[in-house]
């Protein structure tokens, strides 16, 4: 196991209070808003305006279970089991393309009874953890074109699979291993190349399918396509709240002109109830929470600890960025969900469950010799 250079000793102390506190935060926060939002389409779809509510409040108390027991196993065990979690990511992955279950036109649910569950949120804590454990684990340089090659080839596989119904995601994880790459290389030059080899294997990726173009176009001119009005729709929500909101339960856009206003576009109903005041508010927890996973990655005892975090701290990242940006119509919609706040279990659980990774990673601190 590689360690840091100076070779610093290392405690044992409680897990991270305010990283916990900042989750619980966000737990909170997310299903409030996520209530206020989805009211309208539980009583239209299921008679019930709190199904929404009640099912991600389930999968939140499952989550809390998971945190807590990931949080108390040493992330060193938890690692031995990187090649394992990432081979068991690729067979569900492949599953979800014989097997899945179709929904709005994508097939990336996979049945389990009563329950449905989405590998590709499983794929991405997978990932984190056989990622941080190669690259911390590798023997050779991790400054030469090889080492590069390596690891981001050992990623390609899930990427392709998940990428196949859901490019979204997809992008996600490879973000996750640019990052992780460059953390662990010393030199910057050659991200030069990997963002290029990366603008093309998008573009061939976006080739290979015409609905991927068409919503190059939607973005473009929204106005003139059909789908385009989700966009529209969402846009209008974020101009009519102004600075405080219309307040909690009192946006219109929910009310049908927003299609599954729990899901993806969740921040601009966010915006029209409470505002540019409440859509800042919900930024910043989200601009904490990263910042304290990056404070957990400096002072973590050695490379794997450093990696996990900052695996988890990019994954946050990465998603809380692109789905704004496709909120705001930075960029093509892209089907990403907001962390914690839009609807989804397992997406739920599954966050939980690196936030108690982070959590574990935190419980080791390193202090140098002869200090306090």
């Amino acid at each position: 196991m590689r360690v840091f250079a100076n070779q610093p000793a290392v405690r044992r102390k409680k897990a991270d209070l305010t990283l916990l506190v900042l989750v619980v935060l966000l737990l909170i926060v997310g299903l409030v808003l996520l209530y206020s939002t989805s009211t309208y389409n539980g009583r239209v779809k299921f008679h019930d305006e709190t199904y929404y509510f009640k099912k991600q409040l389930f999968a939140t108390l499952l989550g809390g279970v998971a945190m807590y027991l990931v949080a108390g196993i040493d992330y060193h065990v938890t690692a031995r089991f990187a090649v394992p979690l990432y081979l068991c990511s690729l067979v569900l992955s492949t599953a979800v393309l014989f097997f899945g279950q179709e929904y709005n036109g994508s097939r990336r649910w996979l049945a389990l009874g009563p329950l449905s569950f989405q590998p590709s949120e499983f794929a991405k804590v997978a990932v984190v953890i056989f990622l941080a454990r190669m690259i911390s684990e590798s023997k050779k340089r991790t400054d030469s074109l090889w080492f590069m090659i390596r690891t981001m080839g050992a990623l390609l596989p899930v990427v392709g699979l998940v990428g196949t119904n859901n490019l979204s995601t997809a992008i996600i994880i490879l973000g996750i291993g640019v990052i992780l790459i460059f953390v662990a290389h010393p030199r910057y030059l050659p991200f030069l190349g990997v963002g290029a080899a990366g603008i093309g294997f998008v573009g061939i990726f976006l080739s290979m399918e015409s609905y991927r173009l068409e919503r190059l176009a939607v973005w473009r001119n929204p106005e003139q396509y059909e789908k385009g009005f989700q966009t529209i729709q969402g846009l209008y929500a974020i101009g009519s709240g102004g600075i405080f909101g219309k307040g909690l339960g009192s946006s219109l856009q929910k009310l049908g002109f927003v299609p599954e206003a729990q899901n993806d576009m969740i921040f601009s109903i966010i915006c029209e109830e409470t505002g540019l005041l409440g859509a800042m508010l919900v930024m910043l927890i989200f601009g904490l929470l990263i910042w304290r996973l990056m404070v957990n990655a400096v002072h973590a005892p050695d490379l794997l600890g450093e990696l996990i975090c900052t695996g988890i701290m990019g994954h946050m990242a990465i998603q809380v960025i692109l789905n704004i940006a496709v909120v705001t119509n930075t960029i093509p919609n892209t089907g990403i969900t907001l962390p914690f706040i839009s609807y989804g279990g397992t997406s739920v659980l599954f966050l939980m469950s690196e936030m108690g990774l982070a959590l574990s990673v935190s419980r080791y601190h390193q202090w140098q010799a002869g200090t306090k």
